[in-house]
């Protein structure tokens, strides 16, 4: 049986930083120390490799230690979103019936008062070790197709499922990603992103600690805060296109954030796609670019743009280190890769998931016999293999007219326009086309909203006239969730806050 050692750098634990949460510290030793306390905690308690544990993923010091531990030492981490509703937490807690729920002390009162059926404890990853607890080096290992962490999906599509991600799947994406972006031992991963998602939890901190470099992690993200750490010694920055915008906001009132994020080495978004027009506008304001890539929960990274090459605005790169990837019809067919051949993406390689807990029934619908997991993304690919995604199956393909439109190219063309600040488009049912194109559009400044009946013309004009939208709605916001992303569902289900107006073309 092959095992993974996720963490080497704890066998020869050191005092150099590993792990930074607002003002609390600790070095690789200090983590050593407290990781074995952790698992010596749980053993005592009748925990052992392969149970599971779910942890509240506040943002904290003890919570990210406590999911550092379990996943070196084999038992199965279920991170729990704080934001929960009753009944998501109630689905999650039934389905993945973990042993007990461990939240950091302050939370975890009000953690046990929302919970039943299960036992709530309150750990602070810093108390003193046990008696006869080594001190150093902590080196457990899990095996290769044991899983270590089950993160559950938005739920866009029914209830959330959790997805069981192993230990190989783990280092595999995480080893092709450091070498797409060059990231070792002497790098400080500066992020703010939540801590029971892949991007914040599997990447910004676990990614560094495989690498053997550090993770300086904004508990509650702000402009200023993200740029103090930057200062700190960060050298990358993991976030999603709704901070960079913030931060790009900030930087503009103040040139001490901007120059804190000029020095990085690299900027990296993720989450979500960036528009065109917000990397030049990043470009212009710092001096340098931002890197896309491309995953999913089930599937890890996909694709990155290396820094080997320059920043590729308007797409999320190209497949990492034994990710083999196709672009594929309605009947899962593979598609010629030419330009403008606009299909679903399907991956294949050691990152995909182990498969969805309980639930062989969903995982045999986006997984085949040879492998390939279905993502349900919309892509093209450029003549160079780079990918250029279009958005979801599900929200983002639109038949129309006998056409099928992907939204991801009006939305582009839309956020080019003067006075348009975001913009998501989606189709609604209509009698004579099938589907009509909606776009959802937010001024820039909602007091003057740009004319509706020009940004279909443009839209018409720079594309094609099919795709130009019947209905624009002038929204104050677009809904999101907690990692940017634009919550289609919501719009298609009329819950359009701060509507202000709409027209109706034909």
């Amino acid at each position: 049986m092959r095992v993974t050692v996720l963490f080497p750098r704890l066998r020869f634990a050191d005092g150099r930083l590993a792990l930074a949460v607002g003002e609390r510290e600790l070095s690789y030793r200090a983590l050593a120390r407290a990781c074995a306390a952790h698992a010596a905690s749980l053993t005592a308690a009748g925990v052992g490799p392969g149970d599971r544990v779910a942890v509240w993923a506040a943002p904290s010091l003890d919570a990210i230690v406590a999911m550092v531990a379990q996943a070196a030492s084999g038992v199965v981490t279920v991170p729990l979103n704080p934001k929960l509703g009753s009944r998501e937490l109630a689905h999650v807690l039934t389905d993945a019936a973990p042993r007990c729920i461990l939240a950091p002390a302050a939370q975890a009162g009000a953690v046990a008062a929302r919970v039943d059926a299960c036992e709530v404890r309150a750990i602070d990853a810093l108390d003193a070790p046990p008696a006869g607890t080594p001190p150093a080096p902590f080196a457990h290992a899990s095996p290769d197709d044991a899983p270590c962490f089950v993160l559950y999906t938005s739920g866009t599509t029914g209830a959330p499922k959790g997805a069981a991600l192993t230990g190989a799947n783990v280092a595999a994406n995480i080893d092709a990603l450091a070498e797409a972006f060059a990231w070792t031992d002497t790098d400080t991963v500066v992020h703010a992103l939540p801590l029971f998602h892949v991007h914040g939890l599997l990447l910004g901190v676990l990614g560094s600690l495989r690498v053997g470099g550090a993770t300086r992690y904004v508990p509650h993200f702000e402009p200023a805060a993200v740029a103090a750490a930057m200062r700190d010694g960060g050298t990358m920055l993991f976030a999603v296109p709704t901070m960079y915008r913030r931060l790009a906001d900030a930087a503009e009132a103040d040139a001490a954030i901007a120059s804190a994020l000029s020095g990085a080495r690299m900027l990296v978004s993720g989450s979500a796609g960036m528009t065109v027009r917000e990397h030049a506008r990043l470009r212009a304001l710092l001096g340098r670019g931002v890197y896309e890539r491309y995953g999913l929960t089930e599937t890890l990274i996909n694709t990155a743009v290396p820094a080997s090459r320059a920043p590729q605005p308007g797409t999320v790169g190209w497949p990492l280190r034994g990710v083999e990837l196709r672009v594929v019809d309605e009947a899962r067919r593979p598609l010629d890769a030419a330009r403008d051949t606009l299909g679903e993406v399907a991956v294949r390689g050691p990152s995909v998931f182990a498969g969805y807990l309980n639930r062989p029934d969903a995982t045999a619908a986006v997984r085949d016999a040879q492998g390939w997991f279905y993502t349900g993304d919309l892509a093209t690919l450029r003549d160079d293999g780079a990918v250029q995604l279009a958005g979801r199956r599900a929200t983002d393909l639109i038949k129309t007219g006998g056409f099928k439109v992907g939204a991801g190219e009006i939305e582009a063309v839309l956020l080019d326009q003067p006075g348009v600040s975001e913009a998501a488009v989606l189709g609604a049912p209509d009698p004579d086309l099938g589907e009509r194109i909606v776009a959802f559009v937010v001024p820039r400044d909602p007091a003057a909203p740009p004319d509706a009946a020009a940004l279909i013309e443009a839209v018409a004009r720079e594309l094609a006239p099919h795709k130009r939208p019947r209905d624009v709605v002038f929204l104050a916001a677009l809904p999101r969730n907690a990692m940017g992303k634009v919550q289609k569902q919501r719009l298609a289900a009329g819950e359009t806050p701060g509507s202000a107006s709409s027209v109706r073309r034909a």
